[in-house]
Order: structure tokens, then C-alpha cells, then sequence
């Protein structure tokens, strides 16, 4: 594997903590995910073969919904992309997308608690109590902006 034993180690803790077994498959998962955040499910698969040549498709996606389910993962789905993961978890990050490109990065909550946005209830509505915000910034990264010769806010 190319992860670090540190990642591995609390990889395979994490997984025992929930009770589910420490496979070749799911650690191949976890550090394809961690060397190229942000992607979808074919390009995991891909990087993960790099560590487990004989990774079936069906396997990479049965790990990724389990992982997921155990908030091991974080899946979203920008506009127009398919699901995206991801190993940072635990926190309420949000994500810009440019929207030439599609590269994503995280950004950190606005208000630094979770949730950072309080909605308003209409009259009649059954209000809840909100646990998680999740807001997507689209925009275009600067190297679109350069290649399009577009103004950036920096300028």
C-alpha cells in the first residue's frame, strides 16, 4: 500500500471500531481515496488497482457505500458530476467547483460550527433541528480565469 502506517493503522482501527473486517480491498479503497480527494468512483477504482491489480468494478463500489454508511467516507454530488468522495469527514467543510474545469476544494465553514446556516421556517412548517448545512460554492478557479482571460476577485 502506498499510504503511511499511521493512516493504516487508524484505518484498520476505525473499521474494527465498527465492526467490520480490516480487507485488502477496503484499505486499497481508503488510500485511493485519500491520495485523490474529490473523485468519483471510476477514478478510485482505477487508483486503487494501482495497490490491487484485481479489484472488480462491483468491489470498489460495495467498499464505497459501506465506508460511506460508516461516515468512513463522504460522498457528494456537485451539479452535473457524478458522486464525488472523499476521507475528510467529521467536520461541516463545504465545497467550491469551478465550473469550467469541475477541480473542487474544500472550504471550511463559514461560522465555524455546524450547522452555519439557520433556515427559516415558512408559517405551518414543522420546523427541525438542523444537523448538517451543506453548501456548494461554484465559481472559476483561477487557472480557468487565466486561460479564459477572465478578471479575478484578486484583481
Amino acid at each position: 500500500m502506498t499510504d503511511t502506517a499511521g493512516t493504516s493503522a487508524a484505518w484498520t482501527a476505525a473499521l474494527h471500531a465498527h465492526g467490520r473486517r480490516v480487507t485488502k480491498q477496503r484499505l486499497a479503497v481508503l488510500a485511493a481515496v485519500e491520495r485523490h480527494p474529490h473523485s468519483p468512483a471510476e477514478a478510485i477504482l482505477a487508483a486503487a488497482r494501482e495497490d490491487l491489480p484485481e479489484l472488480t468494478a462491483q468491489s470498489v463500489y460495495v467498499v464505497l457505500g459501506d465506508l460511506t454508511e460508516l461516515q468512513m467516507l463522504r460522498r457528494f454530488e456537485p451539479p452535473h458530476s457524478p458522486a464525488l468522495y472523499e476521507t475528510r469527514v467529521g467536520d461541516n467543510h463545504h465545497h467550491a467547483v469551478c465550473i469550467s474545469c469541475g477541480r473542487v476544494e474544500d472550504v471550511d465553514c463559514a461560522v465555524g460550527h455546524a450547522p452555519c446556516l439557520t433556515p427559516h421556517w415558512d408559517a405551518g412548517a414543522k420546523p427541525m433541528t438542523i444537523q448538517i448545512a451543506d453548501v456548494l460554492y461554484q465559481g472559476i478557479c483561477e487557472d480557468c480565469q487565466r486561460a479564459q482571460q477572465l478578471p479575478s476577485e484578486r484583481n
